[in-house]
């Protein structure tokens, strides 16, 4: 019987414990046409409660936000060019279609924010063939 309860435990409370170590966050920033640096997809500064309790339940946004952190983080961590690849294609989803863009990875830490890369130039054109 103790042997069935300390198997269903971990079902019933999972552990909160989602990462295994704390470090910088990694941020993805975009040049469009040689403009200023921006970032993709940012977090508001302040929303509604109403919008607030909507996420708790729906928010493919954020969801999508957080695939490009996750993803800028396996390319500083274990850098794949597949992930590269897609995380092209993810940025380029956000761009006109005629423009050129390069994007940048930012380590933000308490510290402060520095440059961990930037790209070369791509057009959004050719990237979404």
């Amino acid at each position: 019987m103790l042997r069935l309860l300390g198997l269903l435990l971990p079902a019933l409370f999972p552990s909160w414990r989602f990462f295994r170590e704390v470090g910088p966050s990694p941020r993805v920033e975009v040049q469009v046409d040689g403009g200023p640096w921006s970032e993709v997809m940012p977090v508001p500064a302040r929303m509604p409660i109403a919008v607030t309790l909507r996420r708790l339940v729906w928010s493919p946004a954020e969801n999508e936000r957080l695939f490009l952190v996750s993803l800028a983080d396996r390319i500083l961590t274990e850098p794949r060019d597949c992930d590269v690849d897609e995380l092209i294609r993810q940025i380029a989803r956000f761009m006109p279609r005629a423009s050129r863009f390069r994007f940048r990875l930012c380590l933000v830490s308490g510290e402060g924010t520095c440059v961990a890369g930037t790209s070369e130039v791509f057009l959004v054109a050719e990237v979404l063939l």
